[in-house]
């Protein structure tokens, strides 16, 4: 009786054992639904590494904050999500789209045909010199989670938008799709993956993408190093769009950022080209997908922070297009998918 009762009790420790185990796994990643500022938003963590990001789903599916070790590497100049609801503005993740940056006028070409913008629905916005920019989704409240996941090797958040069904956007794109953004985490570092599914009959043109805002905050801007691994500049006119015409990359890493302004255009990047900014020990790394072969850089001078866009076309790349200067436009195919990914890896804090 003592041989059984001694054979059960050490069961029942293993099992406790292996079950506290793979509790004490799975609690390194962590993805749920919160609130911030009144504001329903989800949360993925990464308690071993000290990684945590937030994500707004009705304010554009922005990843607003990621903290490693209590450190804020994504830029606001906001201290409450209610103020970026309150006065929208570039900040966090933004997603670009269904056009990214700049377009030379109010409409683009698309399998030959010209469409124009309307700007009395009043859902884009222009720069400085009158030309629509960044699309129409940056603040877009329609997107849905539609899938959840924590376990012992990651936890990741997706969210979709279907595009298709609000007349609004198709107005100005009349091309019916969805995007889903999923959100992963994972060993300390954030994927951001991006699927486009064309539900139309017509090819679709794509030139999207992401304008993330970055910072450390160990070293100030002045004294931050950047690496920029692209062998070709786009030249740009006095309205910062392309004339079509490349020079080689003018820029020889590392650059440091004293005395310089960057809003650049840069293509021919290799596949998982790796854009970097580096403090005193604080680095931010950004990994591109092959098919981002393009990256925005911008940096005015006497902000605290560096945007690496990752991009699928360079800027007002459609109608560079249809005007012959841009053989590399990507496009969907009708019934077609698009996929790729960029990751941030943070080292250093």
């Amino acid at each position: 009786m003592t041989f059984a009762n001694g054979t059960t009790n050490l069961r029942s420790s293993l099992f406790l054992a292996l079950l506290m185990t793979s509790e004490l796994t799975a609690a390194r990643y962590e993805a749920k639904s919160a609130v911030d500022d009144g504001i329903g938003i989800y949360t993925l963590r990464d308690t071993t590494a000290d990684v945590a990001v937030r994500i707004a789903p009705t304010l554009g599916a922005n990843a607003y904050s990621m903290k490693v070790k209590g450190q804020e590497i994504l830029f606001s100049p906001y201290e409450k999500l209610s103020q970026l609801k309150a006065k929208p503005t570039l900040l966090g993740t933004p997603f670009l789209a269904p056009w990214a940056n700049r377009l030379d006028h109010e409409g683009f070409y698309a399998n030959g045909k010209h469409y124009a913008l309307d700007a009395g629905i009043g859902n884009y916005r222009f720069d400085g010199n009158k030309q629509p920019i960044h699309g129409l989704l940056n603040y877009a409240p329609e997107w849905k989670m539609i899938g959840i996941y924590d376990g012992p090797d990651q936890a990741w958040l997706t969210f979709r938008l279907e595009f298709f069904r609000i007349p609004a956007y198709m107005a100005q794109w009349p091309f019916a799709h969805t995007i889903d953004i999923t959100y992963r985490l994972q060993n300390g570092n954030l994927e951001v993956h991006t699927e486009v599914t064309n539900l139309a009959f017509d090819a679709m043109p794509l030139v999207i993408g992401y304008h993330p805002y970055y910072q450390l905050t160990d070293a100030p801007r002045d004294d931050w190093q950047v690496t920029l691994p692209a062998r070709e500049h786009v030249k740009l006119n006095e309205k910062l769009t392309p004339t079509g015409e490349r020079t080689p990359n003018p820029y020889t890493s590392p650059v440091t950022l004293r005395g310089k302004q960057l809003d650049d255009v840069f293509t021919g990047l290799a596949a998982n080209a790796t854009f970097s900014v580096k403090g005193k020990q604080q680095k931010i790394e950004v990994v591109y997908g092959p098919k981002y072969p393009v990256a925005v850089v911008y940096a005015p001078p006497g902000r605290n922070f560096i945007c690496f866009e990752p991009m699928t076309g360079i800027t007002n790349g459609a109608n560079l297009a249809h005007a012959g200067k841009y053989p590399e436009l990507q496009s969907i195919p009708g019934g077609g998918v698009w996929k790729e990914s960029f990751w941030v890896k943070p080292s250093g804090f």
